[in-house]
């Protein structure tokens, strides 16, 4: 049997307008980088070992038509002036034999700070209830981060968005975070 178990990931984020929707969403993968692969969504587990690289390096492995596995965040508006955002959350174990979690995050009206921090905090808090780290689920983000820093557990913590603004005249707009997985 043979096993698809990516040894590499990158993060990426676009933003594109358009006239037209899917057009719009094609223009934010461009922005990314990622419009030559044959993208399929996967959830949000980063396997063990999987070693986050730079979106340099990442790019530099694929190919054009390559079917390419990614945890992907979109959000679209066409109202003009509305602030949109999507956002990848990153939470990788000290243990490189356990697996990490990512996660996926869109919201209308948020900074990209926010919704960056948001997406962190799910991320961080899905790994740290498989670990059995013990915290109020009712703290802060930057509250949660310190103790789950502090287990030793938890090595790293970080988040991708991107956002934008509708544009004024009525345009779609279509924002995209990813980790996209590299064998």
């Amino acid at each position: 049997m043979t096993f698809m178990i990516p040894r590499y990931m990158f993060l990426t984020k676009g933003v594109g307008s358009h006239k037209e929707h899917l057009t719009s969403f094609e223009l934010a993968l461009r922005d990314a980088g990622i419009e030559r692969c044959n993208l399929v969504t996967v959830s949000s587990i980063v396997p063990p070992g999987c070693k986050l690289i730079s979106k340099e390096q990442g790019l530099k492995r694929l190919q054009p038509g390559e079917i390419t596995f990614a945890v992907m965040s979109q959000n679209s508006v066409k109202e003009p002036q509305r602030l949109i955002a999507a956002s990848i959350g990153v939470a990788i174990p000290s243990n490189k034999d356990s697996y990490g979690y990512l996660s996926e995050h869109h919201s209308f009206g948020q900074s990209a700070e926010a919704a960056g921090d948001y997406a962190e905090d799910l991320a961080a808090t899905m790994l740290a209830t498989t670990m059995g780290i013990p915290f109020d689920s009712e703290k802060d983000w930057d509250e949660k981060k310190q103790i789950f820093k502090a287990s030793g557990l938890i090595i790293k913590t970080s988040n991708i968005t991107q956002s934008a603004k509708g544009e004024k005249n009525g345009q779609w707009t279509t924002v995209l975070a990813a980790a996209v997985f590299v064998p």
